[in-house]
């Protein structure tokens, strides 16, 4: 060995990233593959029927962003009657899948990152909208869009799939109130009022403050919200901004993809105190099916696994065989805490004990979720699972119905209720303050 092929090696041994990608890989080779988990139980007849009659109204689905992003928007390109799962950049979301999972109803994200903000965030939210529209103009036989409870039902005795559309983050309407209205002209349904990061006039559960919980500002986006008749959603906001919204809107609130801190303590899931406020109020927390909102110990796991990533500077947010090589030697030496459809029913029947069972439905975060779903739930085909596991625990018929559609589809009454009952106060012409 030369002299310079010497110091390279001392120096390869001496780099801590590499020191850490030796001692993951071996671990990983003296580790056991985790044993394959067991077969589920077939769903009875009973779900079938049940689910036939009253189809899943889900909360949440980033389908679109993932068109957009890894399928260069392309949706007359693409053909999701296929199956998706085996395409280059999997998807958690087909038409099979969906018929399968005895989907009938879905709010379709409009995701846009927080990090977009001004003009450029609006323009990437018609872009986004743009995209919901396309896919129901491609797939007629099974797609139709829908703004009202009153379009969800023709659309499903109809056969179809009613596909709604969330606006996910606050920052999207730029700080005015016009482009929340015209958001509204073009069929959105609900929003978000932030997303990950914190805005002047409502603060996010993963961000610091700005805005005190909810802004002078904020406030009046809540009021303009229940006047037009679109959902607020109180998904991603902080504790505080919760507090104040519940305090504020007329209409019931949504959690469109959030679940109970009391089983998973995270930030995004949502503490007892406010699960009983927003059940009192007439709301509906749809459950995430996300593991890291689902499991304390896939949290862990997750929290680990991305200090590790840092500390050898690769990313994180890839699993699987895709993974970077120390990631996936990693993964190898620490399996994944296992998660299932079980856990998910947990975080159910604490919404449903807390805010009581009028209060609770699905919101599941397909194509939203890094990684794969709990076991049970790795895409759109899995709802029926919950449902089986809610009826061996004894759920009834009439309780299943409310969270596969009815709770949620209540909501969406009352708020177009509460709209006309508003329908002579003028509009709100404000902006943001700088």
């Amino acid at each position: 060995m030369d002299a310079f092929s010497l110091s390279g090696a001392i120096a390869l041994c001496c780099d801590p990233r590499m020191i850490a990608l030796l001692l993951a890989q071996a671990a990983a080779a003296a580790s056991p593959v985790p044993a394959a988990p067991a077969a589920l139980p077939p769903v009875p007849a009973r779900i079938e029927r049940l689910l036939a009659r009253t189809p899943v109204i889900d909360g949440h689905n980033d389908l679109p962003w993932e068109i957009r992003q890894n399928y260069a928007a392309k949706v007359e390109s693409l053909d999701l009657r296929q199956d998706t799962s085996r395409w280059a950049y999997p998807l958690q979301t087909d038409i099979a899948r969906l018929r399968r999972g005895h989907v009938g109803g879905q709010f379709w994200s409009v995701y846009i990152p927080a990090s977009v903000t001004g003009a450029r965030a609006v323009e990437m939210t018609l872009e986004e909208i743009d995209i919901v529209r396309r896919m129901a103009a491609a797939y007629p036989d099974t797609f139709a869009l829908a703004t009202t409870a009153a379009d969800v039902r023709r659309i499903q005795a109809s056969g179809r799939i009613a596909s709604l559309i969330g606006v996910e983050g606050g920052h999207q309407i730029d700080k005015r109130l016009s482009v929340l209205r015209q958001y509204k002209a073009l069929g959105v349904g609900y929003m978000t009022l932030t997303h990950g990061k914190s805005l002047e006039w409502a603060d996010s559960s993963t961000d610091a403050p700005r805005a005190g919980g909810l802004s002078a500002f904020g406030r009046q986006v809540v009021q303009e919200m229940n006047r037009i008749g679109m959902i607020v959603d109180v998904s991603h906001i902080a504790d505080t901004t919760m507090a104040a919204v519940l305090d504020v809107s007329r209409a019931p609130v949504i959690a469109s993809h959030s679940s109970a801190r009391a089983i998973a303590d995270a930030p995004r899931n949502i503490p007892d105190p406010l699960l009983r406020r927003i059940g009192a109020g007439g709301g509906v927390v749809m459950v995430n099916f996300y593991p890291s909102f689902v499991s304390a110990r896939w949290r862990a796991w997750d929290g680990e696994r991305t200090a590790f990533a840092k500390s050898v500077g690769v990313e994180s947010d890839i699993y699987g065989a895709a993974a970077p090589a120390p990631m996936v030697a990693w993964d190898r030496a620490h399996p994944e805490p296992v998660v299932t459809v079980s856990d998910v029913a947990d975080h159910i029947e604490h919404v449903a004990t807390v805010a009581g069972r009028g209060a609770v439905g699905l919101g599941g975060d397909f194509d939203g979720i890094s990684g794969t779903g709990p076991i049970g739930l790795k895409g759109v085909d899995g709802y029926p699972q919950i449902f089986a596991e809610l009826a061996r625990r004894g759920w009834s018929d009439t309780d299943l119905s409310a969270l596969a559609q009815g709770n949620v589809l209540r909501v969406m009454a009352k708020v177009e209720a509460v709209a006309a009952a508003m329908a002579n106060e003028p509009p709100v012409d404000a902006t943001a303050p700088d």
